[in-house]
């Protein structure tokens, strides 16, 4: 993501006043809630795992996902970029190649 899509999210929240309705906890349960309704596209679809015929309101609600993440993390002043590459140097450790190679299983059920 760009900085500029980032400032454009912060832009329409500032023209508006809404920061001050933004705090960890509302953006938080916001986060959940809009990630309920990305669920929720899947709900009772069976063998229907796929979202080529979603994609639409897929992209809309992971959408509205990103940007109160974007938010959260405007409000909490934490970079994105520092806290995704932490997170994936983390997931590195937990999951080397050689025992995560085409597994499912979490960290602590590795074998090897």
């Amino acid at each position: 993501m760009t900085r500029e899509t980032i400032e454009q999210i912060l832009k329409f929240r500032d023209e508006r006043d809404w920061k001050q309705f933004h705090n960890p906890k509302d953006l938080a349960i916001s986060i959940s809630l809009e990630a309920a309704e990305l669920l929720e596209i899947f709900q009772w679809s069976a063998e229907d795992v796929w979202c080529e015929e979603k994609k639409e309101k897929v992209r809309e609600e992971l959408a509205d996902v990103l940007m109160y993440c974007i938010l959260m993390a405007d409000i909490c002043g934490l970079d994105l970029d520092e806290i995704i590459q932490e997170k994936v140097k983390k997931n590195a450790e937990k999951y080397p190649v050689k025992k995560a190679y085409g597994s499912k299983e979490k960290y602590t059920k590795l074998k090897g």
